[in-house]
Parts: structure tokens; sequence; C-alpha cells
């Protein structure tokens, strides 16, 4: 069976390498890839593209009606540490893009809709270890805000209109194929950057600052079965949690040294680090691991290698 695929904010981290993936499996043709503004060389050539406002329903309904499209991935946002420099920028992109989705889900015009949570739901009330799936929830973010919001209208919509709605709560996404987009967990992708070009990085969080993260192989993985999977397996409608490894800037580093004997880290906190203090270390995720199978593949140390090749051949630093 074939179908059409919508991905909304395709020029962004995940949005980019999901686009290709679902491209690599369905065909260029039947992947539609749209956002604000143009993608990479590869995201450009390889498929449809459409410029599009997530924020402005008649261009959301319109492209959806052109490419008959069934299942929409909608990857548009403003992430944490933008966020808090534009608030009511951020609720706006972030709680709109989401009504018009829902909304043209609803009416029957789209099949299936993905929409990515994120631990920044949780806030400093929530335990930090071994975060439950179920829990306090008291966010201190723009970002969370809008996701813990955009959880519950998801909810709300399966339950009271029978929307199939999916989510999950992504942790910090590594990847060295595109550029970080204002996250508060950038700091992993920034560091091998500068161990391969400066043998030294300053971080902007502290040494001891655990994070639940993962390897974007990985979150596209479990974002691709996650829609994949039979919707009656699909247990928890509001978001999933999601883990696959958790570390601190120093443990990250230590890695790190592994292959750059020399290469020292700094540490200067800013303001990242109060949005970080206020979310998890780590996560349980057994609800997704029981429901619809996830397993994650990375580890630290095959994390850390793969990002090291990669930052040093896509960026040509020897």
């Amino acid at each position: 069976m074939t179908k059409n695929i919508l991905v909304i904010g395709a020029s962004g981290q995940i949005g980019t390498e999901l686009s290709l993936k679902l491209r690599e499996i369905h065909g260029n043709d039947l992947v539609i890839a749209s956002d604000i503004r143009e993608g990479n060389e590869e995201l450009m050539q390889s498929g449809p593209f459409e410029i599009l406002d997530a924020t402005n329903f008649s261009d959301v309904e319109s492209i959806i009606e052109k490419y008959k499209i069934e299942d929409v991935y909608l990857m548009a946002a403003m992430l944490s540490a933008t966020a808090e420099k534009h608030p009511m920028k951020a609720w706006s992109l972030n709680m709109d893009s989401l009504f018009h989705i829902l909304n043209l889900a609803k009416e029957g015009k789209i099949k299936k809709v993905f929409w990515p949570s994120s631990i920044a739901v949780f806030g400093p009330t929530t335990p930090k270890e071994n975060t439950p799936q179920t829990t306090v929830m008291e966010p201190s973010t723009v970002y969370g805000i809008s996701k813990q919001t955009g959880e519950r209208w998801c909810q709300y919509f399966h339950d009271k209109y029978g929307v199939d709605v999916r989510s999950m709560r992504y942790p910090g996404i590594i990847s060295y194929k595109t550029l970080p987009g204002g996250g508060t967990t950038d700091y992993a992708i920034e560091i091998f950057h500068e161990a391969l070009k400066n043998k030294a990085y300053t971080s902007y969080l502290s040494e001891t600052t655990g994070l639940p993260m993962m390897y974007m192989d990985d979150a596209i993985k479990a974002t691709i079965d996650l829609m994949e999977a039979p919707s009656e397996k699909v247990k928890i409608r509001s978001s999933y949690n999601l883990s696959a490894i958790s570390f601190t800037p120093k443990e990250l580093a230590e890695e790190i040294r592994k292959h750059i004997p020399e290469f020292s880290i700094n540490y200067a906190p800013d303001f990242r680090q109060k949005i970080a203090d206020s979310w998890p270390s780590d996560i349980d995720d057994s609800e997704a691991r029981k429901d619809w199978n996830w397993k994650h593949q990375y580890d630290l140390a095959a994390l850390t290698k793969k990002m090291l090749d990669g930052v040093a051949e896509t960026f040509e630093i020897n």
C-alpha cells in the first residue's frame, strides 16, 4: 500500500533526517518535505519540497489536499533555548501548528499524525531519576509548557474525535548531519566540532549535569516504528517516554578523550543551566518498550565514535 506523507518542519535537525529516511522507505515522490525555509541540498534534490508556514491553516490545508496526504509528521517547533528568548512567537508556532493538524485530522483529511513532545514537559518537581511515564509535570520553560499543553490536546482529540495521533517525548537528539537548532542539549553536538577543530570546549552546562540523550538514528527509528505500529498497540495517546542513554558533559568529554587524548573541557554555565536543572537525568521508557517493542541501538561509546567520524568527514576537519 502506498501513501503520501507530509513532513512539516523538514529543514530542521530531526526533520531533515526523518524526511530522507521516509523517502528511502516509501519512495522519494511519496514524501513531501515542507518548511518555512529551504533545506539542505540532499533534502531539496531528493524529492518534492514546499515552502510552508506551519501557522497558516489555509496553506497547510491546501498542501494536504494537493498531495492527498494521509500521514503527517509535524516537526515544526521553536526549541527550548530559543523559545525562552521569544516566548509568544514560540507559543504561536508550537500550538497553532498542532491545532491546524489536529483539526484537519478531525475533519478526516489526514489519517495519522505524529507530533513530538519532549523531556521539557517535566519540571523541577518531577522525580529526576528513572522518571516515570505518569508523574508530576510542572514545566518551567515556554517550550515545556507548550509541549505539555500539546500532549493534553493530542489525548483530547484522540478520545473525543478518534484522531489517530501518536507522540513521544524526545530526549536530547545528537547528530552530525545537521547543525543544532537552539535546544538546551546542543552542547552534546557542539562539543564534537570543537574537539576536532580546537581540541577544547567550554560547556554551558556544569560537569555533573546528567540528561537523557539519543543518537539521531535511534530517534528516527523510534519515530517511524511508533507511526507504523498497529493502532491497538499504541496505548498512550498523550506522549510516550523515550530514552536510550544518559550522560554528563564530563562523562562525554572522557569518552572523547579516548579518541583525542589532548582534548580539554571547561565549564561556564549560562541561562541554559537552569533549564537543564529542571529536567530529568534519566527516563523510564518501559511503556514504549512493552507496547510497540522500542529498542535503542547506540550506547555512549558507539555514539561518540559515530559523531567524531561523521563530523570529521562531513565538515572536512582533519
